[in-house]
């Protein structure tokens, strides 16, 4: 059994690519209108223009902090109910942590952690006063296990995941889902960090997904009926332990 999506409207960050535009893609064809956030104006522009109406675009840079904090208020001025926010943005830090520094840190930090907790921080007075709502995040599968080549970015995601599992349960009261989605690697821009040979290892070993797979899994979470939440879904390649 699932609850229709038709109608509703959701709000996607890091929306112009992998993830977060399978999603906005996803739920496009289920019906939703989308508010697709990005820094990246000019790609927001051709996907809202060949969208047939269903996109917005919302041109936001979650690392400057005047943006960010403006980004919620903005959105309800154009669409005037947000149902849906789906906190995607995010960056990655792989590799051992003398090699990178501490301007690099800060940055994955700052968008993996404090806008994800900013966002829904805004956004949840709107959803209490409308009576309800859906909050989704990606975490990771680096937020459930330490990973040894990415400690940065597990760090991040175990942040996350702990975030996401105590706001659920202050919010419920008030008709808020709040849920998170935790992929495998992915083809991605983000694994553009990987070393090559651990990269090309995993794509020899069919130890990838694609975008299109984790969008199906949030697609999945919002549609249960709303007696059920999903707390986590771990979506992962098959042979991922190759």
């Amino acid at each position: 059994m699932s609850i229709e999506l038709q109608g509703k409207t959701a709000v996607v960050t890091g929306a112009a690519s992998g993830i977060g535009l399978a999603t906005c893609e996803a739920l496009m064809k289920a019906g939703v209108t989308v508010v697709m956030v990005d820094r990246n104006a000019a790609a927001l522009d051709k996907l809202v223009a060949s969208s047939n109406g269903k996109a917005i675009a919302q041109v936001t840079d979650l690392l400057d902090a005047a943006s960010c904090a403006a980004m919620i208020p903005e959105v309800i001025a154009k669409v005037g109910r947000i149902d849906i926010l789906y906190c995607n943005a995010g960056t990655y830090i792989g590799g051992d942590l003398v090699d990178t520094d501490a301007l690099t840190i800060d940055r994955m930090l700052n968008l993996n952690v404090n806008a994800v907790m900013k966002n829904v921080h805004a956004v949840l007075p709107h959803m209490i006063e409308q009576g309800g709502g859906d909050i989704i995040v990606t975490s990771s599968l680096a937020g459930h296990s330490a990973i040894k080549h990415e400690p940065v970015y597990s760090a991040s995601k175990w942040a996350i995941t702990c975030f996401t599992q105590t706001v659920r349960r202050q919010v419920n009261k008030h008709g808020i889902r709040v849920s998170q989605v935790s992929p495998g690697p992915v083809i991605s821009a983000l694994l553009s960090d990987w070393e090559p040979d651990r990269l090309q290892a995993a794509k020899d070993a069919g130890a990838l997904i694609e975008p299109s797979e984790v969008a199906e899994a949030v697609v999945y979470i919002l549609s249960r009926p709303r007696n059920v939440t999903i707390h986590d879904m771990i979506v992962l390649p098959t042979n991922v332990d190759a």
